[in-house]
């Protein structure tokens, strides 16, 4: 029994540890202001403000859209369209203002609109040649100028991610810069935890890497369009749900007695589940399973279930929203015979092990995981990014990912819950949707 306490007291501290929110005393204002404005997800404070920690809102909650009544349909339809432009250029010596960051800034502001525009109907937005975007400082009065609405890290309420300039309440986080994860090749995806996503983001390179560390971008609609109809259909109708984390603690289980090892799981189940659920804002189911990284007796935490292709909050479109190729164990796992194995360095590490599934849990056959992994690196875009290089990005449309990389790398993001005139641009593709139905 002694040896169970210790099992059991290391288990709830390593999963504490790993989902403790930033202990910082504002954590309890972003909480009392979210919970009191749920079912107004647009009611976000302005990022320009000298209290940034107390305004600054969590990341919103995800918006699912409406069903899709008939997947197969909608997206035969959306093959037989014309193929939607992707991540436009805008560079600043085509404009004939590079070199001259007043000018820069007053094209942002001139053109905020329009940009945001761009992103949205686009997916992203590449900014080359500002050098307005080289420091933090002028990155910030970059997006403030767009009319960006900055939220918390999506991660905020399960860990802390690292801020560019080192200071806690800083809107710029870093962008996976780690000299220990330059081998690990990062998969497409759009940024969510649980029950929440940003609505867009601004990804900046403040230091290009000597080698590789591109910033990688991908068309969510492109991707829905390319893959195989079948699997559409059987992935949207059964639905998704991600292993979020592992705790690999339990070989030492496979020794106990078989009387005494089934209840003692139940036991370490259900301590474990109520530590981790005392932490986060979303439910968390803990299966035991068998394998991981180690092959190892171990406890999955796995996510609600949620629809791999959803209805874009704005336009309407149809878009994979999955993050099956930087989930997924077999894909990763696969990477590592081009990259090499993953460095997991500390404890938090060894935990954050993530996988797929289909929403009743049903295994992903390897046939069908290797069809999402082909479709969508045929559509990814590898942006080499130098300084003041920026990809303004709509999380809903457009993944990301990086490339491995060797040298310094010092990449930066912040993270969106909106943007002004949002309402506008979703009246205008409502009032087209309707005429076009009025025809």
């Amino acid at each position: 029994m002694a040896n169970f306490s210790i099992a059991a007291t290391a288990l709830l501290v390593a999963s504490a540890n790993a989902f403790t929110p930033n202990p910082n005393p504002s954590s309890i204002i972003h909480k009392i202001n979210i919970n009191n404005n749920n079912n107004n997800i647009n009611n976000r404070s302005s990022p320009a403000t000298s209290l940034h920690a107390v305004s600054t809102p969590l990341s919103p909650l995800t918006q699912w859209g409406p069903a899709i009544t008939d997947i197969k349909s909608t997206q035969q339809q959306y093959k037989s369209q014309t193929k939607p432009d992707f991540a436009p250029t805008i560079s600043a010596k085509t404009l004939n203002i590079a070199g001259d960051k007043d000018a820069q800034l007053k094209y942002i502001q001139d053109h905020a609109f329009e940009l945001k525009a761009k992103m949205v109907e686009n997916g992203a937005v590449v900014f080359r040649d500002f050098e307005l975007m080289k420091e933090q400082d002028g990155f910030v009065k970059f997006y403030e100028t767009l009319g960006m609405k900055t939220c918390l890290d999506p991660l905020h309420s399960v860990s802390a991610r690292p801020t560019v300039d080192g200071k806690k309440d800083s809107p710029v986080y870093e962008a996976v810069n780690k000299e220990s994860r330059k081998n690990f090749f990062i998969g497409m995806h759009n940024e969510f935890v649980g029950t929440r996503a940003p609505r867009a983001a601004a990804f900046v390179c403040f230091k290009a890497a000597e080698t590789g560390g591109e910033f990688l971008i991908a068309d969510g609609r492109a991707i829905f369009r390319d893959l195989k109809t079948e699997l559409v259909e059987k992935l949207y109708n059964r639905s998704i749900r991600y292993s979020v984390m592992e705790l690999p603690f339990f070989g030492w289980l496979d020794n106990v007695p078989g009387p005494v090892q089934q209840p003692l799981m139940g036991i370490i189940r259900g301590l474990a589940s109520a530590a981790i659920n005392g932490k986060v804002d979303f439910s968390v189911d803990l299966q035991w399973g068998e394998g991981g990284y180690d092959n190892v007796k171990m406890l999955q935490a796995r996510a609600p279930k949620q629809p791999p292709i959803v209805v874009h909050p704005v336009t309407g479109d149809p878009t994979w929203f999955c993050n099956v190729h930087s989930h997924s164990s077999k894909l990763r796992k696969d990477r590592e015979s081009i990259y090499g194995a993953e460095r997991f360095e500390d404890g938090a590490s060894q935990i954050n092990k993530s996988d797929m599934f289909f929403g009743d849990d049903g295994d992903i056959s390897n046939e069908d995981l290797e069809n999402m992994d082909e479709v969508t690196m045929n559509n990814v875009q590898f942006v080499k990014m130098t300084e003041g290089d920026v990809v303004l990005l709509d999380n809903y449309k457009c993944m990301h990912g990086r490339n491995v990389f060797d040298g310094t790398r010092k990449h930066g993001v912040a993270w969106f819950g909106g943007w002004d005139g949002e309402e506008e641009m979703t009246q205008k593709y409502l009032d087209e949707k309707n005429a076009v139905a009025m025809l």
